[in-house]
């Protein structure tokens, strides 16, 4: 199955090397044992020799730190979320208006995955109603099987959710991406590789590099293929899930019957959780909630118009 049409592109992020060198600095273990090492130079019998070892090791700790590009990715981030408007950053009080967070990633989706989300979410608004009716409610606690399901579909939902991120990044990468020109390219650095066999040793090192680099490319390429199947075939997964436990509701089951289907949702959910968090670093979606949010009781409003 070939890739959606590919969406404008997104914004790149970077705090910059003196966004990474000031919070490398700026870390308190590191600030502590700078400035005691510092003042034990200094009260030493030879602070013209101590002093400068001591910055040559502070100098070693700041660009080993910097070159780390764990550390990058995080300071990344830290200044994301700092660069965030305060109406971006606010939270909204439970059941009148979706965590903002929501409507932002709602909003990054092309229409088709935004639309699908929506249909989701409303057909489990529309189940939970005709529940309501049937039981003929007025007013009064919630059954049982809503207290289950309620918590069991939000979860399901923010999984999906995070599903079409995942598939949308994927597309993005995926259609950016020339697998022939790689292709052609490796084939024409192993020709000259062949040629160059005896020769200068610079070149053959050289090209044997080329050659690993495009070699990973592809490996890259071909495991995001895999990811993409994946996600488009969970997605379908979960919506069924979703669908099963929504009109559960509506048939009246007992509240065992219906605990007995969350735990098994939530048992097969663990290779899809898995999944997520190791696609995280292609989506640069980075959950921010330990919990799911409360999708069904919240009011996403009119997010981004198709």
């Amino acid at each position: 199955m070939s890739p959606p049409p590919l969406p404008p592109p997104l914004a790149p992020r970077s705090a910059g090397i003196a966004e990474y060198v000031k919070h490398a600095f700026l870390y308190r273990w590191n600030m502590l044992l700078f400035l005691g090492a510092s003042a034990a130079a200094v009260l030493s019998p030879w602070p013209d020799a101590v002093l400068p070892l001591v910055g040559a090791a502070e100098l070693l700790y700041l660009g080993g730190l910097v070159a780390s590009s764990k550390f990058r990715d995080a300071i990344d981030a830290k200044a994301y979320q700092d660069a965030r408007s305060p109406q971006q950053q606010g939270k909204t009080q439970h059941g009148k208006e979706a965590p903002r967070s929501i409507q932002e990633i709602l909003g990054t989706l092309p229409p088709e995955a935004r639309r699908r989300f929506e249909q989701v979410r409303a057909r489990c608004l529309e189940m939970r109603a005709i529940a309501s009716g049937v039981r003929g409610r007025t007013g009064n606690a919630a059954e049982p099987g809503q207290e289950l399901s309620t918590p069991a579909l939000d979860r399901l939902l923010w999984v999906f959710l995070r599903l079409l991120v995942s598939q949308d990044a994927l597309s993005r990468f995926l259609n950016r991406t020339n697998i022939e020109e790689i292709r052609a390219r490796l084939a024409e650095t192993k020709a000259r590789f062949e040629k160059a066999a005896g020769g200068d040793e610079r070149i053959v090192r050289s090209l044997q590099d080329s050659m690993a680099a495009q070699e990973q490319r592809i490996q890259n390429y071909e495991r995001s293929q895999n990811n993409f199947e994946y996600v488009r075939v969970e997605l379908d997964r979960i919506e069924a899930k979703i669908q099963v436990i929504a009109e559960s509701s509506v048939n009246r089951q007992d509240p065992d019957f219906l605990s007995s289907q969350i735990d098994s949702v939530t048992e097969s959910m663990q290779s899809t959780e898995k999944a997520i968090s190791e696609l995280q670093q292609i989506t640069g979606l980075v959950d921010e909630m330990q919990e799911p949010p409360a999708i069904l009781e919240s009011d996403l409003g009119r997010v981004v118009e198709s």
